[in-house]
């Protein structure tokens, strides 16, 4: 068994100043900012913090409690290989896609493309410039798809903000050809409802594929985001003739409207959409993190998906913000973005429950299964006041007879951790590094952190692009898995091969 320790002393508790609370529960009750990313991964500052709240988290440095701004400590298991600073592209740094010896990471100023053939050393082949909140990103073949979720003049990539009660104004997806990686070339675009939060690719044989847009958060001032909006949008595109992609269902997911929210279930957001989607094509299935509802349906007709399974956590979760299958498709863990990716949430006052994964196992058969509560996990290494941390994008790393994930927390760093008996998850290792200030509450850390090809590669919104190396026997046999793609929200059969 290898030791947690880290070289330096960090201890897994941490005072929580009063203010800590007040800032979070007004984060909370604050009304959605409809037709952008809502309720987090906005990138905003969250403002200077109280003197003592300051003080208390350079006392924690000293004691261990905590890393210093900047500094980073880990498990023994876990080696930091290489850190790509930021290049042109200033904006936040968000989800991660892969192909071969490239890694695709999204941005709000637009995409970038790394060589990772050698992970100790990957080298930045092109930054595309292409601003549209949040760029979420996906790729398959040549095609490179980019979610825009966020109120434009058009549809171009020199685009401006636009507001979006304009009925001109634009949200949706956008595809590129990527064929040549120094040169990506813009090919199309499909306008969809509420623009494009987060997306996810449907393969559908060897001519087309679907893309499941996740959006939310209407408004009756909007003309293009009207409510009630109670789904997805579908989108078909067909892969020799990408230009013709286009918008061919909407899919209602919730015709009882979802989960209405507060104030009948306070501190819940309402359902309008969903935020993300994870399929899992071999089985035929998705799990759907939609807001105040967790779903399982099937997608054995692409364009019409079937609910089979919904459930609802009106103690614990705030927002379910993402999923992830286990390989045996008996299990989905779901995140809950408490805070909206705002708030210092991994912390004693917040305590282990709230703003935690959920462990669901899938019991039953065919349309008859059922989501079936088990647990939850959530780190234990407190973090500061000024540490926006949250249960954020990650995957599963393939080892047979294991339930074994992947994770990003924010500032909370990257976690590893077990849930083979998902009633007992256990973390197994950790990277993280320190505050990135103690001025002030700062959106930071990885947004997405995957396991591709031996190694673990990390969007850190603030610092760029990190690359480690995972060594332990519990882990060491996905050293053997190769693949020659990974969208973690296409979740692959990684053993069918």
């Amino acid at each position: 068994m290898i030791s947690l320790h880290t070289t330096r002393v960090r201890r897994r508790r941490l005072g929580v100043a009063a203010a800590a609370a007040g800032l979070f529960a007004a984060l909370l009750t604050a009304a959605p900012a409809a037709a952008t990313p809502d309720p987090g991964d906005a990138p905003v500052d969250r403002g200077s913090v109280t003197t003592s709240q300051q003080a208390e988290a350079r006392a924690a440095i000293r004691g261990g409690d905590i890393p210093g701004v900047d500094e980073i400590v880990h498990s023994p298991n876990i080696k930091h290989l290489a850190s790509v600073p930021k290049g042109a592209l200033k904006g936040t740094n968000t989800d991660l896609a892969f192909q071969g010896k490239y890694a695709y990471v999204g941005n709000y100023d637009g995409f970038v493309i790394y060589d990772i053939s050698n992970p100790k050393k990957p080298k930045t082949v092109s930054e595309v410039l292409c601003p549209g909140s949040q760029n979420d990103i996906s790729v398959s073949g040549n095609l490179l798809f980019l979610s825009t979720d966020s109120s434009r003049s058009d549809d171009s990539c020199s685009s401006t903000t636009q507001p979006a009660t304009e009925k001109s104004s634009w949200e949706g997806m956008k595809i590129f050809d990527i064929s040549n990686k120094r040169n990506p070339r813009y090919i199309a675009a499909v306008e969809t409802a509420c623009g494009s939060h987060t997306h996810t690719l449907v393969p559908d044989g060897k001519k087309n594929i679907y893309i499941y847009v996740s959006s939310y958060s209407p408004n009756e001032t909007f003309p293009d985001c009207q409510p009630p909006h109670d789904g997805i949008s579908i989108i078909k595109v067909p892969l020799k003739k990408p230009q013709k992609a286009k918008l061919v269902s909407f899919s209602n997911l919730f015709p009882d409207g979802g989960n209405p929210g507060a104030p009948q279930n306070p501190g819940v957001f309402k359902t309008t959409g969903c935020h993300d989607i994870t399929v899992l094509p071999s089985k035929d299935l998705a799990a759907g993190a939609c807001m105040g509802d967790g779903l399982l349906f099937s997608i054995k007709d692409p364009e019409r998906p079937k609910v089979i399974d919904r459930v609802q956590d009106n103690v614990n979760f705030a927002f379910w913000h993402s999923a992830t299958f286990n390989q045996s498709a008996n299990k989905v863990v779901f995140t809950d973005e408490l805070g909206g990716g705002g708030a210092a949430t991994c912390n004693e006052e917040i305590g282990p429950n709230r703003g935690a994964d959920g462990i669901y196992d899938i019991v039953g058969k065919g349309d008859q299964r059922k989501l079936v509560f088990r647990n939850y996990f959530k780190i234990d290494r407190h973090q500061a006041d000024v540490e926006v941390c949250v249960a954020h994008n990650g995957s599963i790393i393939p080892v047979k007879g294991k339930d074994l994930m992947v994770q990003a927390w924010y500032q909370g760093g990257i976690s590893v951790w077990d849930f083979t008996d998902s009633a007992k998850p256990k973390e197994i290792a950790f990277f993280e590094r320190g505050p990135v200030t103690l001025d002030q509450v700062t959106t930071a850390g990885p947004w997405s952190a995957y396991y591709y090809n031996g190694h673990i590669y990390s969007s850190d919104i603030a610092k760029g692009f990190d690359v480690l190396k995972l060594n332990d026997r519990r882990t060491d046999p996905a050293d053997r898995v190769e693949l020659d793609e990974l969208n973690v929200q296409t979740q692959p059969d990684y053993f069918a091969r």
